[in-house]
């Protein structure tokens, strides 16, 4: 009877903790982040303080979201969501759909901050504010201060964080400009519309863009256009993306003699804690990149 007694009083604990169970713990605050460059500001803020769980809710493969559609997987992380962080300026195109089924979930838009004023072509701001690292800084500050709002608790360590990751991210755009701003050639050509912002930072010109949309090839009037443009360059060159095939760019330095080089967006990667100064080393090696290009 003792061992019968026993055996009933592990079952009843087993249930009451709901072992087994895909709800979290009440005193974690759960943050879902919308895309890689967001989750990197978000883990930067957060790292190691206790009872915060950081989830992005793209794959790893996942680049910029402008098509991007919501997967049952996807609904049933934001179930249990707290507080979602995302870019804003339409990057994510189904943040109508979580507010109408999560009408309660907290929403941090990164870019929402008088700091970002966003470069807007036929009347659309382009998202893309995070390859500027001055507002990659605006963003980190954003975020912070509504975790800090909605967190109150934890608010000293988000703070503290965020001035060292600031700190980080200051040094990085020193190194920008002391190493890309006497250079004389600031005409570039880009795969497709993600880097106004950095070419604003430094005062370069993007005279043409390969593909509007990613993965969506150029139509051959396109393609001669650019062509044109670029064989009236004396320094021709073109940057491809490592997420997107270089197909199409490669056709045109054939076309043009122009060199290709690569620099990253930093929209994929893998959701990993150790990924903290990822942002800072990817531009860095851009940094190393358009150095090369632009002598």
């Amino acid at each position: 009877m003792k061992k019968i007694f026993c055996l009933v009083l592990i079952v009843m604990t087993f249930a009451l903790t709901g072992c087994g169970s895909d709800k979290k713990d009440e005193d974690t605050l759960k943050i879902v982040t919308s895309f890689y460059p967001i989750y990197l500001d978000v883990i930067n803020i957060t790292r190691g303080v206790d009872g915060v769980q950081v989830v992005n809710l793209t794959p790893p493969q996942t680049g910029c979201l402008h098509d991007y559609q919501l997967t049952p997987e996807d609904m049933k992380t934001l179930e249990t969501a707290d507080i979602l962080v995302v870019n804003g300026l339409g990057m994510e195109n189904f943040l109508d759909k979580v507010k109408e089924t999560r009408p309660d979930l907290k929403i941090i838009d990164a870019s929402d901050t008088p700091e970002i004023v966003p470069i807007v072509e036929n009347g659309v701001p382009n998202p893309h504010v995070w390859l500027s690292v001055t507002y990659a800084i605006a963003q980190v500050k954003n975020i912070s201060s509504k975790l800090c709002e909605f967190d109150s608790v934890r608010a000293e360590k988000y703070k503290r964080h965020t001035l060292e990751y600031v700190d980080e991210l200051t040094t990085l755009r020193d190194e920008l400009h002391l190493s890309l701003d006497l250079l004389q050639n600031k005409e570039i050509v880009t795969f497709h519309e993600a880097f106004p912002y950095l070419a604003a930072e430094l005062n370069l010109k993007v005279v043409a863009v390969i593909e509007r949309e990613p993965g969506t090839e150029p139509t051959p009037q396109e393609l001669a256009e650019t062509i044109e443009k670029i064989n009236a360059l004396d320094h021709k060159v073109i940057f491809t993306e490592p997420q997107y095939s270089p197909k199409a760019a490669e056709t045109i330095a054939r076309e043009t003699g122009a060199k290709i080089f690569e620099l990253d967006p930093i929209v994929t990667g893998e959701a990993k804690s150790d990924k903290l100064l990822d942002y800072v080393d990817r531009m860095l090696t851009n940094i190393l990149t358009l150095g090369k290009a632009l002598l």
